[in-house]
């Protein structure tokens, strides 16, 4: 079969990483070398980690990430903080979402749990997770706007389908009991099958009165705080420490 027919037929299947690596197999007379079989693994290994690079890019769109760039490698270990490194490189191998497990960040605004939550969250679209981040105010307006035009079952099996949800800047503003009762149905529908990374400037142990509903909290403490991975960041913000020293820090560029 003449190249060029083949070339066009692999693009016709829309088989673009194969096509690539084929491109490089004829080009290369070392290729000639090889078996049959391991020409062919190769070909179809390119096509593989093209799906998945094309997946990636398109999960990191999709997920509404703010901080692209954040990493693990990238976070500032300061005893200050109080960070666990061996928990926190414990975490990031992602098995709390494998096992369907929470995560909550507590502390001052500035000490970087968003840039935590964000680098878990990049972390796991590497590994093929879906993600998505969104700040708590806004996933709760949208509810009540769900709500009035009648898209909220969608929007509930929008949130349902995350392997991670990112709930940033949780207790920022006032809470209503509706807010309340909605939270707790998103919360609800994934429990125990997708995981959810929880920031927030409240200490757990304020939660119960800031959700100003016995009931809605009790059952939102019981599925989400009671089973989850705590992590505590203390000091001060980093954002005002840095800006103070005018020492970048890639946690806050």
């Amino acid at each position: 079969m003449h190249h060029s027919h083949l070339m066009e037929k692999i693009t016709q299947l829309g088989l673009h990483g194969l096509k690539e690596a084929y491109g490089r197999q004829s080009e290369d007379v070392n290729y000639q070398t090889l078996a049959f079989e391991e020409r062919l693994y190769q070909l179809l290994d390119a096509q593989s980690l093209y799906l998945r690079n094309k997946a990636i890019t398109m999960n990191r769109k999709l997920s509404k990430i703010k901080e692209k760039h954040a990493a693990i490698e990238e976070i500032d270990f300061d005893p200050k903080r109080c960070l666990d490194k061996a928990f926190i490189h414990s975490l990031a191998n992602l098995n709390f979402i494998r096992n369907h497990q929470n995560v909550i960040m507590t502390g001052e605004t500035g000490t970087g749990k968003s840039y935590l939550a964000q680098a878990f969250a990049n972390r796991a679209i590497m590994d093929g997770f879906r993600v998505y981040y969104i700040r708590t105010p806004t996933l709760l307006e949208e509810i009540r706007i769900s709500r009035i035009d009648g898209t909220y079952t969608n929007l509930l099996k929008k949130y349902s389908r995350f392997h991670l949800l990112v709930l940033d800047d949780f207790g920022v503003s006032t809470i209503h009991e509706d807010d309340a009762t909605n939270l707790f149905e998103i919360i609800e529908d994934r429990t125990q099958i997708n995981s959810t990374i929880i920031t927030s400037q409240l200490s757990v142990s304020d939660w119960h009165a800031y959700l100003n509903n016995n009931t809605i909290a009790d059952a939102i403490l019981d599925r989400v705080v009671h089973s989850s991975h705590r992590i505590e960041i203390k000091g001060d913000s980093m954002r005002k420490i840095y800006s103070t020293l005018n020492k970048p820090n890639k946690e806050y560029e």
